[in-house]
């Protein structure tokens, strides 16, 4: 298996990330249809240097609200690095609600089209198009009504959600949704769906029997978890084979679910997985010879990968608060956020751990040497190694 990239400190010096997401952001704006306000020649802050001054307070871990965001833009220094006049909270306020985040979700999409696959992925899934899906849920402050502030009566999610589909063979996002807390995820998925890829996704997802049909229609495959309770029709079993037994495939079989003839799916098939302590019931559309019962264990057991990289951006990263509260303000940051974990591994290499992320954002206020940000990178690499 290829080694991760390593990281030289010559590359570290001659990564701008202001500039790099500028150069990004410049040729999509160029095909795009700003508001108006942006040709205004009275305007003294520009969409780029918003944005700019937006990315570069995500990367700054003192920075921790628009106001103090605000207030950095008064710091010379930053100012020359970012490219924008001080910024007045009204400045700042007003832009959020005119610019279109879609601008920043093509500045995305195409960083991840840049993203290769994993030195470290499993060899065995090359052949397929893995792509995991989930939602990940943030708190609302009570005076963003738009994204109904706190729990409903029946316990619904309330807040902002990111709906994430992340490439498990290159380890990193590949396309996004934000929306309120309370919309539905498997509508989400509906939405985003591509021909050719193999969608992987928990129990949630697997209860929803008419998005079997639909991702199947569009010439897609699933990889779901069912509820134990589902009520399965066995259609015929398949034999297992010494290596799934070894895997902890239990079972595998040819179904139908649902408790009646008019509820009943598509014909799949059922892998029952029990490892480890756990009991799973998985579902494909996959053909046996294509994706053994075996690989489908393992195909799931990868969609872990989704949730890790959840982690990374809440808490390592630190994208747990929000600098703006609009509903198109809070799709900027989150985009810029997404956009950042691609700059970065773009860069590195790899998602860097807490201690890497917190040596780049050292070097970033100047505080630490690039030798030593290579250093430590390549120590934490050969401990994973």
């Amino acid at each position: 298996m290829d080694r991760v990239r390593e990281l030289t400190a010559k590359d570290l010096r001659n990564w701008k990330m202001i500039q790099r997401f500028q150069d990004a952001l410049a040729p999509v704006a160029a095909k795009a249809r700003l508001h108006r306000t942006f040709s205004d020649r009275r305007r003294e802050l520009d969409y780029s240097s918003y944005l700019s001054l937006f990315l570069f307070g995500l990367f700054n871990p003192v920075v921790e609200s628009m106001r103090s965001l605000c207030a950095i833009s008064g710091l010379e220094k930053v100012r020359q690095q970012v490219g924008c006049p001080k910024v007045s909270l009204g400045s700042f306020s007003e832009i959020q609600n005119v610019l279109d985040p879609d601008l920043l979700k093509q500045v995305f999409e195409n960083l991840a089209g840049q993203t290769t696959e994993s030195p470290k992925a499993d060899p065995r899934l090359r052949h397929l198009n893995l792509i995991a899906q989930d939602g990940s849920l943030w708190s609302a402050l009570p005076r963003m009504a738009w994204a109904e502030y706190g729990v409903g009566s029946k316990g619904q999610a309330h807040g902002v959600r990111l709906h994430l589909r992340f490439n498990i063979l290159k380890d990193s996002p590949d396309d996004a949704l934000v929306s309120r807390g309370k919309d539905c995820e498997a509508q989400a998925m509906r939405q985003m769906l591509l021909p050719g890829q193999t969608n992987v996704s928990d129990r949630y997802y697997g209860k929803d029997y008419r998005l079997f049909e639909e991702i199947d229609r569009t010439r897609a495959f699933f990889v779901f978890r069912i509820s134990e309770r589902a009520v399965i029709n066995t259609q015929q079993e398949l034999p297992l084979s010494p290596a799934e037994c070894a895997a902890g495939v239990a079972r595998h079989a040819w179904v139908r679910l649902g408790a009646t003839e008019k509820l009943h799916t598509l014909v799949l098939r059922l892998v029952e997985v029990r490892r480890d302590g756990q009991h799973l019931l998985l579902v494909t559309n996959h053909r046996v010879e294509d994706v053994s019962a075996q690989l489908v264990s393992l195909i799931y057991r990868r969609r872990w990968s989704i949730e890790l990289f959840f982690r990374w951006i809440k808490c390592i990263f630190g994208c747990r608060h929000f600098f703006a509260e609009s509903a198109m303000g809070v799709a900027l940051q989150i985009y810029l956020a997404l956009i950042a974990a691609l700059m970065l591994q773009l860069l590195v290499g790899q998602r860097p751990n807490k201690r890497s992320m917190e040596l780049l954002q050292l070097y970033m206020m100047g505080w630490a040497t690039a030798d030593e940000v290579v250093a430590l990178t390549q120590k934490q690499s050969a401990k994973k190694g």
